[in-house]
């Protein structure tokens, strides 16, 4: 009898355990609702994605300013701003930008350094049509010493 009992508890255990293993699968093969869709009709319309800031000296930071546009039916939301490195500080429009309204992402690059540069950031925003947008900076940072005044 103690066979039978062993044998009954080891059915009810692979059960389980084939139940769970199927249920992780299928919760993992299946994106969340918040993945799958952006919460917000707005839609994020650039005046520009690109800014050439031509030659810049060394050593004094440039700013640009990317005017954006909701073009979209509801409130758009920018929620992070993430530029490829640390030379170049962001800052954007935190507050809901109604349809039709605007808002800016504003872009401080660090000229530290000699040489081009060419800059992509990202944008990221509720927005269901445009969820990510890049943004492009560029230009080239002259050394004081090639200056000809001296």
């Amino acid at each position: 009898m103690s066979v039978h009992m062993n044998m009954k508890r080891l059915i009810v255990l692979s059960g389980l355990i084939l139940g769970f293993v199927t249920f992780t699968a299928i919760c993992q093969a299946q994106p969340s609702q918040t993945q799958q869709q952006p919460t917000s009709k707005g839609e994020l319309k650039f005046d520009s994605e690109t800014h050439d800031f031509g030659k810049i000296p060394q050593g004094k930071p440039v700013t640009v300013e990317f005017k954006f546009t909701n073009g979209g039916s509801e409130p758009l939301k920018i929620n992070d701003v993430v530029p490829t490195c640390g030379c170049t500080i962001a800052d954007f429009t935190k507050t809901d930008v109604k349809p039709g309204g605007t808002g800016l992402v504003k872009l401080t690059f660090n000229a530290a350094v000699a040489s081009t540069f060419n800059k992509g950031i990202t944008v990221k925003s509720n927005s269901e049509k445009t969820p990510v947008k890049m943004l492009y900076i560029k230009g080239e940072v002259v050394s004081s010493s090639s200056d000809p005044k001296k």
